[in-house]
């Protein structure tokens, strides 16, 4: 595992970063760089004060067709976007939608008051995407049918086909493309961003704990239910991390990027470690030549976004995108 905090110049970063990649894409799985025709259709729209809520489809596979919730801002061209990524609920893409969940979750909904398009789609295994007979968050159905990529992998290039949807939608500039989430969504989010240079500016909320220091390492590759990374599991039995939480965040370097952790989250144990994650990552932004243009925001009010933090996330994206 690289020590981020040795580099030495700016020189050293493109082996280290090729290296990370290496180390990244071995768990993660390899991710189809080919694509297919997108072909996205409106099934139904809506019209509310101030923007438009469209129901739209798109093929993420040759196969696989998926519905999103798509929101355009009224009276406005060129507007940026946000991709909003949900949560670990049934729901999935309702929830950032705002029509069903917590209201301080409606991301989508929420960023489109503002004047942002955005969209919200839905995860494998949630929403309208649960395998038949199978409960939420089941990945069974999915490692069979794609036994070489992790549940993760998957999600990331689910989200690439979202940020295409969004490209090829009318009034959005592809060139400021962002992306938001909370919990499975914040970690979706920093792994878009490091996966894909078109996001601009992203926004992490209590998504993660580093693995050398996290009391249940196991929950990234249990045996059952959501297996985000099977192949992390001879890791966790050798306590030898191929990477970290840092290493991530340096690949997303330098797109600006909040990290928003809560000193007291009980589903990510010990998230003071997110701490030593950023300050190992800020060593490559500096390098980058972006030393601000990662941040750290806590709070003590747990696994959850409050309206202060939705207030933080919300100047960030103001400044950056």
């Amino acid at each position: 595992m690289h020590d981020l905090g040795k580099l030495k110049g700016i020189s050293e970063w493109p082996a280290v970063r090729s290296s990370i990649e290496k180390a990244v894409a071995d768990m993660v799985g390899e991710i189809p760089k080919e694509k297919v025709e997108l072909q996205l259709k409106t099934q139904d729209e809506l019209s509310f004060p101030g923007f438009t809520r469209r129901r739209v489809s798109y093929f993420v596979t040759e196969w696989e067709r998926v519905s999103a919730w798509l929101f355009i801002p009224d009276g406005k061209d060129e507007v940026p976007a946000i991709l909003c990524c949900h949560q670990t609920v049934p729901q999935g893409k309702d929830e950032p939608a705002g029509i069903e969940g917590d209201p301080r979750l409606a991301f989508a909904r929420h960023y489109a008051e503002l004047g942002y398009a955005t969209i919200a789609p839905d995860c494998i295994t949630a929403g309208e995407r649960v395998p038949h007979r199978l409960e939420p968050y089941d990945t069974r159905s999915f490692y069979k049918d794609f036994p070489k990529l992790s549940a993760i992998g998957k999600m990331v290039a689910d989200h690439v086909r979202a940020l295409d949807a969004l490209c090829e939608t009318k009034r959005v500039d592809p060139s400021r493309l962002g992306v938001v989430g909370h919990s499975l969504g914040a970690y979706n989010a920093l792994f878009l961003a490091g996966y894909d240079e078109r996001i601009q500016c992203c926004v992490a909320s209590c998504g993660f704990t580093r693995f050398a220091e996290d009391k249940d390492p196991e929950r990234w590759a249990r045996d059952e239910g959501f297996v985000h990374l099977p192949r992390l599991k001879e890791a966790l039995a050798k306590n030898e991390f191929p990477f970290d939480w840092e290493h991530i965040l340096a690949l997303v370097a330098p797109c600006p990027t909040l990290l928003i952790t809560a000193l007291n989250d009980t589903t990510f144990s010990n998230t003071k470690s997110c701490a030593k994650a950023v300050k190992l990552a800020q060593s490559v932004y500096r390098l980058l030549g972006a030393p601000a243009a990662l941040e750290h925001f806590t709070h003590s009010h747990g696994h959850a976004v409050t309206q202060e933090v939705l207030e933080v996330a919300d100047d960030w994206l103001e400044r950056w995108l």
